[in-house]
C-alpha cells in the first residue's frame, strides 16, 4: 500500500496505530488489574491487540515507501529506524491480551464448576506476574509510540513552517 486518495498511505495509517495502541495497553492493563474488566472487556481485548498488531507492520511497510521518496535524511532514517522497534511491542501486547482474556474466561469457568486443586490462572501470584509484564509492556510499547511519533514530527515538520507568522493574522 502506498497511496490512498493521492496521500501517502503512512501519514493515513499512522494514526491507526497512534490510537490503537495505546489503547490496547490501557485495556490490557486495566483487564491484568481487574479481572472484572477482562471479563467485561472479553474478546474486545484480544481483538483489539490483534488490529493494533497488524497496522505496525502495515504502516512501516508504508512509511518504507514514503522514505523511498522524501529527499534522504537524517531525522526520516532516525524515524524509521524508531518505527522498526515498535512490532516487537505490539506483540507483546498482543499476547499478552489473549492470555488475560484467557486467563479470564478460565478464572470465570472454574469458578462457575467449583474446580479446585492444581495451578489456578485466578491464583494471586500469577495475577502478578500476568499483570507486571502488562504494565511493563504496555508503558513500552506507549513510550515507543510516543518517541517514533516525535520522531516523525520532526522529520516532516522541522523546516517546514516559520516561527513568525506570514502576512495579515487578525484575519481580515
Amino acid at each position: 500500500m502506498s497511496l490512498v486518495n493521492g496521500l501517502p498511505a503512512h501519514v493515513l495509517l499512522v494514526h491507526v496505530v497512534v490510537v490503537l495502541v495505546p489503547l490496547t495497553a490501557l485495556a490490557l492493563v486495566a483487564g491484568a488489574l481487574w479481572p472484572s474488566a477482562a471479563r467485561r472487556l472479553g474478546l474486545l481485548l484480544p481483538v483489539l491487540a490483534f488490529v493494533a498488531l497488524v497496522s505496525v507492520p502495515l504502516t512501516t511497510e508504508a512509511g518504507d515507501w514514503l522514505e523511498r521518496h522524501v529527499e534522504n535524511d537524517a531525522l526520516v532514517r532516525r524515524h524509521a529506524e524508531l518505527g522498526d522497534g515498535l512490532l516487537p511491542w505490539a506483540l507483546g501486547l498482543f499476547v499478552l491480551a489473549a492470555l488475560v482474556w484467557w486467563a479470564a474466561r478460565r478464572g470465570a469457568a472454574e469458578t462457575g464448576s467449583g474446580q479446585g486443586g492444581g495451578l489456578r490462572w485466578s491464583a494471586l501470584p500469577v495475577r502478578i506476574v500476568v499483570a507486571v509484564l502488562s504494565v511493563a509492556v504496555a508503558a513500552g510499547a506507549v513510550v515507543d509510540v510516543y518517541r517514533v511519533g516525535d520522531s516523525g514530527a520532526k522529520a516532516a515538520w522541522h523546516d517546514a513552517y516559520s516561527k513568525t507568522a506570514h502576512g495579515d493574522t487578525d484575519g481580515s
